[in-house]
C-alpha cells in the first residue's frame, strides 16, 4: 500500500502545471542542501579537536550533553519556520478500502525523510565516531548516545508536526508556550533552575547505563502515535467546516470611483485584502517592519556601510510590495478564469495593481518619516528608495506574476504559510534587492554618494514615466500566459 501511494504522488507531481517551476525551485534547493550538507559535516568533524582546544579542561561528549538542550529548542524552532509538514490530498482515497491509518502512517513515516532529519546526523555520527576512536567511553555507551541522540532528533520533528498543525491557525494559543520556554531560558540563564545541566547529567546517565537510550527513542515513539490519534480525528472531509458565523462585511468601498476605469479592480483588491486573513496579514507585517530599519540606523558598525541604509530603505518602503506583489494574479486564483471570460483589459487590470501598491510605497514612505530623527541623510535614502521602488520594482513585480502558476487559499492561516510559493517568489528578489544596491555600491564606490543616490531617483523617475508603457509590454506576456496561468490555478497549488 505504501508503494502505491507513493506512486500516486509521484505522479501527482510529474503531472503538475508547476512541474517546470517546481523543478527549477528543487535544483535551486539543491545546491543550497548541499551546502548546508557540507557545513554540518565540516562541524561534525571538527567538533572533537575544536572542544579539545578551546575548552581543554572539558570532556567533548559532556560539555555537547549539557548544550544539547539548547540545540533542541534552536532546531524546534528552525523547524517550525522553515519545516513544511508532509501532505496528501485525501479525497481521491475516500472512497477506495483503504484504512485510515495506512494514509495517517504513510504522512508521518513521510515526515522521517524529510532534510531536517538528515542534518544532526552529520554531527552526531562523526561525533560519536570521534569518541570511539579516542576510546573515552566504551563502544557500546557511545552507540547508545547515538541512538539517544536520534531518538531525540526524531521526537522534534514530530513535536513540531504536533506544533504546527495546532497553532498555526490560532497563532494565540502558542502564546503560553513561547512564555513557558522563554521563562525556562531566563531561570536557566540567572542560574536559578539550569535546565540545560540536569538535561546534560541525563545524557551523562546514558553513557553509564546505555539502556536509558531507550527513553529518547519511547518519546519519539509518544509523540508519534499523539499525530496518528489526532490525524485520524480529522480525517474526514468536512472536518475543516467551521460553525462559527460572523458579521458580513459590507464595506464597499465607494470612495475609490474617483479613480476612473481602473476603480472596479481596485475596489475587488481592496475588498480581498480586508476581508481575508492571509492578505490582510501583509498590511500588519508591513507596518510591523517599519521598525526594521532601528536594527542599521543607530548602529555604529553601519555608519560607514551606506548601502546598509539603502537595503533598509528599499525594505522598509517596499515591503507590502514585496510580500503582496510577488503573488500577482494569484491572489485573484479562485476567480482568475472568470475574470479571463471578462471583457476586461488586462493593462486596466495590471495599472490597478499597480496603483494599489504605488499608495502602499507611498504610505509607508510617510510612516517611515520619524527617522528624520537619524539624520536628513536616512530621510533622503528613504524617500529616493520609495522612487526607486515605485518606478522600477514595480513592474519588475508585475511581469514576475505572470510566472505564477500556483493557487492561494486565501481562507488558510496567514502565518508560515508557504502555499503559492514557487521558484518565482525566490528569484524575482534578487533584482529587487539586490539590483539597487549593486548599482548603488559601485557608483559610491567610485564616484559620490550623491551620484549613487542621484542614479537610484533618476531610475525610478524614468519607471514612473514609462510605466503605461511598461505595463502595456507586460499585459502582453500575461495574455500569452493566460490558458497556462488558467490551468496551473485550478490545481491545489501546494
Amino acid at each position: 500500500m505504501f508503494k502505491r501511494l507513493f506512486s500516486l504522488e509521484w505522479k501527482s507531481f510529474f503531472r503538475s502545471a508547476s512541474l517546470g517551476k517546481s523543478m527549477g525551485l528543487k535544483i535551486l534547493m539543491g545546491f543550497l542542501g548541499l551546502y548546508f550538507i557540507a557545513a554540518f559535516l565540516l562541524f561534525g568533524i571538527g567538533l572533537y579537536p575544536l572542544i579539545k582546544e578551546y575548552f581543554p579542561g572539558e570532556e567533548p561528549l559532556y560539555l555537547v550533553n549539557r548544550w544539547f538542550l539548547v540545540w533542541l529548542v534552536l532546531e524546534l524552532v528552525y523547524r517550525f519556520l522553515l519545516q513544511n509538514l508532509p501532505i496528501m490530498d485525501i479525497k481521491p482515497l475516500m472512497l477506495l478500502p483503504i484504512k485510515k491509518r495506512k494514509m495517517v502512517n504513510f504522512v508521518l513515516l513521510k515526515s522521517l525523510y524529510s532534510f531536517f532529519n538528515f542534518l544532526p546526523l552529520l554531527i552526531i555520527i562523526p561525533f560519536g565516531i570521534f569518541n570511539i576512536y579516542k576510546q573515552t567511553f566504551s563502544t557500546g555507551a557511545i552507540i547508545a548516545w547515538m541512538i539517544a541522540m536520534i531518538g531525540l532528533t526524531l521526537s522534534v520533528n514530530y513535536a513540531n508536526f504536533i506544533i504546527k498543525k495546532n497553532f498555526t491557525d490560532n497563532i494565540k494559543a502558542l502564546i503560553p508556550v513561547v512564555v513557558s520556554i522563554a521563562v525556562i531560558v531566563i531561570l536557566d540563564y540567572f542560574k536559578i533552575f539550569e535546565s540545560s545541566v540536569w538535561f546534560g547529567k541525563g545524557l551523562n546517565a546514558i553513557l553509564e547505563f546505555p539502556l536509558l537510550a531507550l527513553i529518547p527513542i519511547l518519546i519519539g515513539v509518544i509523540f508519534y502515535k499523539w499525530n496518528q490519534k489526532d490525524l485520524e480525528s480529522k480525517f474526514y472531509l468536512d472536518t475543516t467546516l467551521k460553525d462559527e458565523v460572523k458579521d458580513a462585511n459590507t464595506n464597499e468601498f465607494l470612495w475609490t470611483r474617483r479613480f476612473g476605469d481602473i476603480a472596479p479592480y481596485l475596489q475587488l483588491d481592496l475588498k480581498m485584502i480586508w476581508r481575508n486573513k492571509r492578505p490582510k496579514t501583509t498590511v500588519y507585517i508591513s507596518i510591523l517592519f517599519l521598525a526594521y530599519g532601528l536594527i542599521f540606523y543607530g548602529n555604529d558598525a553601519y555608519q560607514g556601510m551606506p548601502v546598509v541604509f539603502v537595503f533598509a530603505g528599499i525594505f522598509i518602503t517596499g515591503i507590502f510590495m514585496i510580500n503582496f506583489g510577488q503573488f500577482i494574479p494569484a491572489w485573484d486564483a479562485g476567480y482568475y478564469p472568470l475574470i479571463m471570460a471578462q471583457n476586461i483589459p488586462l493593462k486596466k487590470y495590471l495599472t490597478a495593481k499597480a496603483g494599489l501598491i504605488t499608495f502602499s510605497v507611498v504610505v509607508l514612505a510617510i510612516l517611515s518619516t520619524p527617522y528624520l530623527y537619524y539624520g536628513w541623510k536616512i530621510f533622503l535614502i528613504n524617500l529616493i528608495c520609495a522612487v526607486y521602488n515605485i518606478g522600477v520594482n514595480i513592474p519588475i513585480l508585475l511581469y514576475a506574476g505572470s510566472f505564477n502558476r500556483k493557487k492561494i487559499d486565501l481562507d488558510k492561516s496567514p502565518f508560515m504559510n508557504y502555499q503559492g510559493t514557487g521558484a518565482t517568489q525566490y528569484i524575482v528578489g534578487l533584482p529587487l534587492l539586490l539590483m539597487p544596491l549593486l548599482i548603488f555600491w559601485i557608483i559610491n564606490k567610485f564616484i559620490s554618494f550623491e551620484s549613487a543616490l542621484t542614479v537610484l531617483f533618476v531610475l525610478g523617475i524614468v519607471g514612473l514615466i514609462l510605466r503605461n508603457r511598461a505595463i502595456g509590454f507586460i499585459a502582453q506576456r500575461y495574455n500569452r500566459q493566460k490558458y497556462a496561468m488558467i490551468e496551473g490555478f485550478k490545481q491545489s497549488g501546494e
